[in-house]
């Protein structure tokens, strides 16, 4: 993909996100998951001239596909980065404790997906790479070729909840002392071959590519380093508005704010505690998910889950 590629993406769970945020004409605000801007460019419309927007994305290709509306616009910042340097990024530009809001959209875009040459899809024949930046890291075709097989074992188990994992791990090891892994077709139709046919109603290979993924992109560390830092960043009101999409994510999400919104564990229930094992965050509402009519609309905001928290 080259500059100026356009896509029709629609940000999910937009109302609420922005709903969530609690947006302040003036304030300033962090989209930690750019993609293709859908999300930055509603709290934009909020925003007085006094306002701005800083958006982060590890993707060169996203930064490469941003519209004019977005460079021209001087309430508004692109960088590349990830989110799990939230707190460094924030504090080189000495905001830390003056954000009021955060908005983090987990997990691969549409974009990522329905490019071939990206490797993120089963669904489509291209290079077996997955990273969400092509110029880190190692591809997923690389360190299929080198993982142990308790490695490998391990990774299908804890990041893609697959019971199948002893069999795929075993027809990919005994498969690649063969021929190597390659393209996405060539690791979906090896997992087709590993599972029984009437194994799911999803496609066999999802599970496997959704570990394959979060493993090479480091996605739940990244996740879990963003969290921590919001807290540091934002200030006193500040929300934190997390979309994730698969329940790894939400778990660690939903833990995060329901320890972060009481005591530290050895001070809970007594009357006198100290500020610095005080509650951080307080729950906004429960979580949410997209209705009915949003499903229908965008497929995949089916499985998104929307929680929000406010900084005490």
């Amino acid at each position: 993909m080259t500059a100026g590629v356009k896509y029709k993406h629609i940000p999910v769970l937009l109302k609420e996100t922005i709903a969530g945020l609690n947006v302040r004409k003036d304030g300033f605000y962090i989209d930690g998951t750019f993609g293709r801007g859908g999300h930055s460019r509603a709290v934009l419309e909020q925003l007085s001239n006094k306002g701005n927007l800083l958006a982060i994305d590890r993707d060169e290709q996203a930064l490469s596909c941003v519209l004019p509306e977005f460079n021209n616009d001087l309430r508004f910042e692109l960088i590349k980065g990830e989110m799990s340097e939230l707190k460094n990024i924030v504090g080189n530009k000495s905001l830390s404790g003056k954000i009021d809001g955060i908005m983090l959209d987990l997990g691969v875009s549409s974009p990522q997906l329905d490019q071939a040459s990206r490797g993120f899809s089963f669904q489509k024949d291209g290079p077996l790479d997955m990273r969400m930046d092509s110029n880190s890291g190692i591809s997923a075709a690389e360190w299929l070729a080198e993982v142990s097989e308790d490695d490998l074992k391990k990774v299908l188990y804890e990041y893609g909840e697959e019971k199948f994992a002893p069999r795929i791990t075993k027809k990919i090891i005994e498969d690649r002392a063969v021929s190597s892994l390659k393209t996405t077709s060539d690791l979906a139709k090896l997992v087709i071959k590993a599972l029984p046919k009437t194994y799911s109603k999803k496609h066999p290979a999802t599970k496997t590519f959704q570990a394959i993924r979060i493993y090479i992109n480091d996605e739940l560390n990244q996740l879990e380093s963003a969290l921590k830092g919001s807290l540091e960043i934002l200030k006193s009101g500040g929300r934190l508005c997390v979309i994730s999409f698969h329940s790894l994510e939400d778990r660690i999400v939903k833990r995060f704010m329901k320890n972060a919104s009481m005591e530290s564990e050895q001070y809970r229930g007594m009357p006198n505690v100290p500020i610095e094992f005080q509650p951080k965050l307080k729950i906004i509402k429960k979580s949410v998910k997209a209705s009915i009519e949003e499903i229908d609309r965008n497929i995949r905001s089916r499985s998104a889950v929307l929680r929000v928290a406010e900084k005490v």
